[in-house]
């Protein structure tokens, strides 16, 4: 059942304020904004209750802070992840944080743009929709004299395989994926991006990727927002 219009424009101007909120200093909530400013037009009644959660949540934690903290020697981390086909019309969904030791001195959490075939293909995608701002990331550090490593985190070792190797890996089945994404391998080769995997378990944009909760959830919420 949709929602009155009144409640459409309330449910509106909560969902803006919560991506504000998220961008400057609350990434805990980055994946419900994500979900929420999908549903802006025509929100109902299961949106609303999704959308008062969230508001719940940040009551009750109305006194969490991010703070960001640097390692010396300095390393930049990216931690990017896929989920295959999680919204309605089958799209994946992208994930990422960059650490410079605690904290995310950057995250996302988006849709991605085009339907993909398998999980190796969204992870596959997830990382060239976020080349930009690594490679931005890297620039920028080496204009201010720091020539800084980065490392890029995945837990999907096929995808893994199509970054490093590129159309030598490729197979039948992953053979009609665009050749643009094989951008990415060009990057870690030109650029020096070291490419480690990293366990699910461990994956910091898996959160925002899908709705975690208990232990998880809290557990990947303090890496981020370097509590305690």
């Amino acid at each position: 059942e949709k929602l009155s219009e009144e409640k459409s424009s309330i449910f509106h101007r909560l969902t803006a304020q919560g991506l504000f909120l998220c961008a400057r200093g609350r990434p805990d909530i980055e994946t419900a904004i994500a979900f929420l400013t999908t549903r802006v037009k025509g929100p109902d009644k299961d949106d609303w209750g999704k959308l008062t959660r969230m508001m719940k949540y940040l009551q009750a934690t109305r006194g969490l802070v991010q703070t960001i903290q640097a390692d010396n020697p300095l390393v930049i981390k990216w931690y990017v992840d896929g989920a295959h086909a999680v919204h309605h019309d089958m799209r994946g969904h992208t994930g990422s944080a960059m650490t410079m030791g605690k904290g995310a001195a950057y995250s996302s959490s988006s849709k991605q743009k085009i339907n993909t075939m398998s999980s190796t293909e969204t992870e596959l995608i997830a990382v060239n929709d976020k080349m930009g701002q690594i490679l931005w990331t890297k620039y920028f550090l080496e204009a201010q004299g720091y020539d800084v490593p980065t490392v890029l985190f995945q837990d999907n070792k096929s995808t893994m395989l199509l970054e490093e190797h590129g159309r030598t890996s490729s197979t039948k089945r992953t053979r009609h994926i665009n050749i643009r994404y094989f951008f990415v391998t060009d990057c870690i080769r030109r650029e020096g991006l070291k490419l480690e995997h990293c366990a699910t378990d461990n994956m910091l944009g898996d959160f925002g990727t899908k709705p975690l909760q208990g232990k998880k959830f809290v557990d990947f919420r303090k890496e981020l927002l370097n509590e305690g």
